[in-house]
């Protein structure tokens, strides 16, 4: 039975080869689609979650509480693990890291004449046992006993002694930021996977952070980053009442506010607004995760609505197969088979389709994602049967249950329901591609927004690079050389990335009357001279900082928003009370520019004066580019013989602020092309059917006269209405979705009316020329075969 339901089967493919291949490519195409970005969403969701303890592991953070926000923070003070440890139970133990974002030690380790650029850490003692970084050499119970030892990454040891064993014990000189200092090799740990946030090729103790900056063991210095193992059981939000105000005694301060969340939701859930978590990188997860169910369910759409025309078209071959003694449960058995194994070859077109455009999608993704078949195969299996057996439900339990006798006298050749029903399920596909491109053109339309929109400060041919390594040069003698370079319009210094947006300093008051005027919170780069004149940014009152008149960190420069914040009608000369006795003067206000990314909406931002930064803004002359460069490469190699240099356009650096949205604009690109191709595809198929179906009525119009044109449009005006039912459902869907994107930024464009006008037309037009090569192909049909084939 089994084999003759088989051979039908495929004799029944090979007949209908057009409709056999459009279900194929239509349904294998959505699931490859789908599959690709269940892969990268899984991969997402895997990020830090390798770690043993993964369960019990938890980030201490801070919200920072200014007179109208909150601020929040994840790192604390480098005595917070220890000391939370002792004082509450509930913690069975606790490790300490510098805070990777400010400091983290980088630079070259030399191994005699090799030389190597090395990413470190700065962590407690008993890293290892907490965290799963496993060793493969070592003594894991002292490895970090001493600041002398230095524990390296296998990578990195392999790339610098060629095997593990001869590294063990072997001196290395390590010269970066905070110190240049030798150091005896006393462990090799395997190197982080890729599913790590936090990627480094060497750990060594935290004390030598602390020798370097005493600031680092102090209660109020944000230097580190503190994770505690909870016991099992432990109620989260009863633990976190507890350390709410944990650091009012230590620092005599009430305005911090503690909290724990597990380690590895933050690289999803990293967004904070006004203390409250808002989102983050589980946004992209969720759009994609709707994106993949979308495609696969147009995909499938496509694949019941064909399935379902073309089984109305064997209700003959159920009539005589009845007549001649098949049972209604044979009739079952048969579609079923039939609408499964169609079902199976889309899954395993797929999949090889999956891994041909794998490459690709990691090259967008920036990814190294690789299938596993084992993994899928409960899905792909449920998807496979799910889906043969809705498309083959309709002929297996309705047609399989007429009457022969009916049928083969033509009684139910309109079968009731039948047209509603693939109607309904043509509108849910064109919604959903409606949606898509909406999507598509708000996401492009933003980014090249972000691209586009004046910033208040000059990016066109500015070049920043940063000074590696211990600095025994001021940089004011650098600067000087580089002032030479005739190629050079202008040039300055500051610490930190201009771009980074995230540099902040507190401690500010202006108003003693006020009981709310303390500890103010500013944006805060600090910059050196003639930052502002190398990018543009407009001085509307006073002036920036000059050598001329001796400026030093007393001195600061606010924007127009902290004019705004502080209320003063004169804010050249004002005196700001700062730390503990200490004074700050307005010396310049700066028109409003937008520091960092235009996710964050401009705020009250003072430029703090440093003359000693790292980080190089250059101005080059127009047509000077490759020979300027070139003498900077120079100069910077003689004050930096070890380092490679490494520059980049602010254009560039600016882009790729938003690169996570870049890549979610080419995926979506790629995405909607797909579901508006599915789509299309059951269009085609459809419009074949119909043309098929009224081939009669078809006849006879052109024998009474109707020209080929007429013909067209009755065909066509279906499809129209059917489209034009979907644009109605689909533009206020697609608003909703596309205003909830735009909300992740600050500024975005305006949701007009001409973006939902531009794709209903578009789904229009696509629908019009999909079916029109149908239409226009019956309509041509000499008459009397139409009637003669009746």
């Amino acid at each position: 039975m089994i084999q003759h339901n088989l051979l039908i089967t495929l004799r029944g493919f090979k007949r209908h080869k057009t409709s056999f291949f459009i279900n194929l490519i239509g349904l294998s195409t959505g699931l490859a689609a789908s599959l690709l970005i269940f892969l990268w969403v899984n991969d997402e969701r895997s990020v830090d979650t390798f770690h043993e303890k993964n369960d019990q592991l938890y980030w201490v953070f801070a919200n920072f509480q200014l007179p109208n926000s909150i601020t929040t923070w994840n790192y604390t003070s480098g005595l917070m693990g220890k000391s939370m440890k002792q004082d509450f139970p509930e913690v069975e133990e606790a490790v300490t890291i510098g805070n990777t974002g400010f400091f983290k030690p980088k630079g070259i380790v030399s191994n005699g004449e090799s030389n190597f650029e090395l990413d470190g850490l700065f962590a407690s003692k008993n890293f290892f046992d907490i965290l799963t970084y496993p060793l493969l050499i070592g003594n894991q119970e002292n490895i970090l006993e001493d600041n002398e030892s230095i524990v390296l990454s296998e990578s990195m040891a392999m790339a610098m002694f060629g095997n593990l064993e001869s590294a063990l014990g072997a001196t290395v000189e390590w010269e970066n930021q905070f110190f240049n200092k030798t150091f005896i090799i006393s462990g090799i740990f395997q190197s982080p996977p890729k599913n790590a946030t936090n990627q480094f090729d060497a750990v060594i103790n935290y004390d030598l952070l602390v020798q370097t900056d005493q600031w680092a063991a102090e209660w109020n210095g944000g230097y580190a980053q503190n994770f505690l193992v909870l016991r099992k059981g432990t109620d989260i939000e009863e633990f976190n009442a507890k350390i709410e105000n944990y650091m009012d005694d230590k620092i005599n301060n009430d305005r911090f506010t503690l909290f724990v969340q597990p380690y590895a939701k933050n690289y999803l859930y990293g967004e904070y607004d006004n203390g409250v978590q808002v989102g983050g990188r589980i946004e992209n997860v969720r759009l994609f995760t709707i994106i993949a169910i979308f495609i696969l369910l147009i995909a499938c759409i496509n694949f019941m609505n064909l399935s379902t025309a073309q089984a109305s078209k064997k209700m003959k071959e159920v009539g005589v197969k009845k007549a001649i003694g098949a049972n209604k449960g044979s009739l079952i058995f048969q579609f079923l088979v039939e609408s499964i194994l169609l079902a199976s070859l889309a899954v395993i077109v797929a999949i090889i389709l999956v891994n041909v455009l794998l490459p690709q999608f990691n090259e967008i993704t920036s990814k190294e994602l690789e299938i596993n078949i084992i993994d899928f195969i409960l899905p792909l299996i449920g998807i496979t049967l799910i889906t043969g057996f809705l498309a083959g439900s309709y002929p297996a339990f309705y047609l399989s249950g007429f009457k022969p006798v009916a049928v083969l006298k033509g009684k139910i050749s309109n079968l009731r329901g039948e047209e509603w029903i693939r109607k309904g399920l043509v509108i849910t596909q064109f919604v959903l591609s409606i949606v898509f491109i909406i999507g598509v053109i708000t996401i492009n339309r933003q980014i090249e927004f972000t691209q586009s929109k004046d910033l208040g400060y000059n990016r066109e041919n500015i070049v920043t690079f940063a000074r590696k390594g211990q600095i025994n040069e001021n940089a004011q003698v650098m600067l000087a050389e580089l002032q030479k370079i005739p190629g050079i319009e202008s040039i300055a210094n500051m610490a930190g990335d201009f771009l980074w947006g995230e540099d902040s300093g507190s401690g500010y008051s202006w108003d003693p009357s006020s009981k709310d005027d303390d500890n103010h919170l500013f944006k805060s780069p600090k910059i050196g001279y003639n930052i502002i004149e190398t990018l543009g940014i407009e001085v509307i009152e006073g002036r920036s900082f000059s050598k001329e008149f001796m400026d030093d960190k007393t001195k600061v420069i606010i924007n127009e928003s902290a004019v705004k914040l502080m209320g003063i009608k004169e804010p050249i000369g004002t005196i700001l009370d700062y730390g503990s006795g200490g004074t700050r003067e307005i010396i310049g206000v700066v028109k409003d520019f937008q520091y960092g990314s235009m996710h964050q909406q401009i705020e009250p931002l003072l430029f703090r004066f440093r003359e000693e930064g790292r980080n190089f803004v250059v101005k080059i002359q127009t047509g000077t580019e490759a020979a300027t460069l070139q003498q900077i490469e120079d100069i910077y190699t003689q004050f930096h013989p070890k380092y490679d240099f490494n520059p980049t356009y602010l254009q560039d650096d600016y882009k790729a602020l938003y690169s996570t949205e870049s890549k979610v604009a080419i995926l979506a690109n790629y995405m909607a092309i797909i579901a508006i191709l599915v789509s299309c595809l059951g269009l085609f198929g459809l419009a074949a059917f119909t043309a098929e179906r009224r081939s009669k009525e078809i006849g006879i119009r052109k024998i009474l006269g109707a020209s080929h044109l007429v013909i067209m449009k009755i065909l066509t005006g279906s499809f129209t209405k059917t489209v034009l039912i979907s644009v109605l459902f689909a533009l206020p869907l697609g608003y909703i979705l596309a205003n909830n994107w735009l909300n992740n930024f600050a500024y975005t464009i305006q949701l007009e009316w001409w973006i939902f006008a531009l794709a209903g037309l578009t789904a229009l037009l696509i629908a019009w020329i999909t079916v029109s090569f149908q239409t226009f192909k019956a309509a041509l049909v000499n008459p009397v075969e139409c009637l003669r084939n009746e």
